[in-house]
């Protein structure tokens, strides 16, 4: 039975990583079959369809190999009224390292395809960027049910109420007409509002889910523009994610992202996650295209 995901969104989120094993179906593939969980939103979340492709292909390997890396392209928009299968290519077992070929289907086409792999824990050279400074403590920030809980509309009442993360913005948000300073970075604390089970592999893939939330906002800061901007059309293309130490995802994690680059109506967004006390456990990279209308051509 399916939870309310404004009511018990954390739950709503283990409901769409406890994904079914498609009847043991198998071919060149191991077959998993994928619920989305909401009320208010007509595509499926990018960030979803990532966590569940990674829970897809963490099934196929053994249990002392964790996700270390994971490269998706998004090939096509998920419908939220219909399943999503995962088939799962076990491409290689070596003897540390495992590869997996994970495609999303709906409609008998492809609408994720991802590679990840798999390490078995090791020893070796350790080192990591430090975390910015002077970034304020995410209990003094607002949640976004201050920022957006009394706003009537659909996709602000899904982002205040729907999200099984607490965000706490360090930089401005960006969900009304930007009025900042036009730089090509943010931050912002997230943690799951609450506890999630001891697997490390949920919550692994909970980071994947958080990873693409934001992963585009600092292309638009850089430009002076809002998600709320007249006639702007954004779409993710790729995603990639790389897990450098353990963590849990239901404590704090200040998340900062830049873009290094934005052309050809598309813009790029490199991020890091670390811990409170600074460890770094993840980088992101994503690449989305972003059409304004000035830009169109006639």
């Amino acid at each position: 039975m399916s939870v309310d995901p404004q009511k018990e969104p954390v739950k709503a989120l283990l409901q769409m990583l406890d994904l079914a094993d498609g009847g043991g179906a198998r071919t060149l593939e191991d077959i998993f079959v994928g619920q989305t969980i909401t009320s208010m939103r007509n595509r499926v979340y990018g960030g979803q369809v990532l966590a569940q492709a990674s829970m897809a292909a963490i099934r196929t390997v053994p249990e002392d190999r964790a996700i270390h890396s994971m490269h998706a392209y998004f090939l096509r928009p998920g419908d939220v009224n219909f399943p999503i299968t995962f088939g799962v290519e076990r491409v290689r077992d070596g003897r540390s390292f495992s590869a997996r070929r994970i495609h999303a289907y709906q409609d008998g086409k492809t609408i994720l395809s991802m590679i990840a792999s798999f390490q078995a824990r090791a020893g070796g050279l350790d080192h990591q960027d430090e975390i910015p400074q002077d970034v304020p403590d995410p209990e003094t920030l607002p949640t976004l049910r201050d920022l957006l809980g009394s706003i009537d509309l659909p996709e602000a009442r899904a982002t205040a109420f729907e999200r099984p993360f607490d965000m706490r913005y360090v930089t401005e948000p960006l969900f009304l007409p930007w009025r900042g300073t036009n730089e090509a970075y943010n931050a912002v604390w997230i943690k799951a509002l609450a506890p999630l089970p001891d697997d490390p592999n949920i919550h692994r893939a909970a980071l994947a889910y958080a990873s693409d939330y934001t992963m585009l906002e600092p292309v638009l800061r850089r430009h002076g523009k809002s998600w709320v901007e007249p006639g702007l059309n954004v779409a993710s293309l790729d995603h990639a994610m790389w897990w450098h130490r353990d963590a849990r995802a239901d404590e704090w994690i200040l998340y900062v992202q830049a873009s290094p680059s934005a052309s050809s109506a598309r813009g790029l967004g490199v991020g890091r996650m670390f811990t409170q006390d600074g460890m770094l456990i993840a980088t992101t990279a994503q690449e989305g295209m972003m059409r304004l209308p000035e830009f169109h051509s006639e």
